[in-house]
């Protein structure tokens, strides 16, 4: 009888103890910004904390794209209106994550627009960005099911030189 209540009251203690370690997960995101780069691409760095030590974490970061491709000649200029184009489509990237000793992770994921698909640009002429934008850009940890909505990011102009490109 001794033994089996020394055996409870031990079992009892150790739930005591690691219940607390066991709740002390709480995924979260602490920040997440992001911002445009020249070359078009959306990067969004992150902090997300309580994720417990040393866990392996899957992120995804998607959004909606629409980007406008021109063609610039030699003299820094977009020469006709039929130069340009305009591609949309959803965009995506993912990555895993160690938490580390602290539980937390430290981050980035970099999303690229849409290529230009078949469009291109006569000979003596290069292709390039104008402007694109992300919207419903979204960060989730997928291991945990916590998502950060972002917003829109909008690049205005990219060429603001280039005559006619904007």
């Amino acid at each position: 009888m001794r033994r089996l209540l020394a055996f409870i009251a031990v079992f009892t203690a150790s739930l005591l103890f690691a219940a607390p370690a066991a709740l002390a997960t709480s995924p979260h995101f602490v920040r997440a910004a992001g911002s445009i780069n020249a070359d078009g691409s959306l990067t969004v760095s992150f902090k997300e904390a309580g994720l417990g030590t040393n866990q392996n974490i899957d992120y995804t970061l998607s959004a909606d794209a629409s980007v406008t491709y021109v063609c610039v000649n030699r003299g820094g200029a977009n020469p006709s209106a039929s130069n340009k184009t305009t591609v949309a489509g959803p965009v995506s990237a993912s990555g895993t994550f160690a938490s580390g000793k602290n539980g937390q992770v430290t981050a980035s994921l970099t999303v690229s627009p849409p290529s230009p698909g078949d469009f291109s640009c006569p000979k003596g002429q290069s292709l390039q960005i104008a402007s694109v934008s992300y919207t419903n850009v979204v960060l989730s940890d997928t291991t945990n099911n916590v998502i950060e909505p972002l917003g829109t990011f909008d690049s205005g102009c990219l060429l603001p030189r280039v005559r006619g490109a904007c």
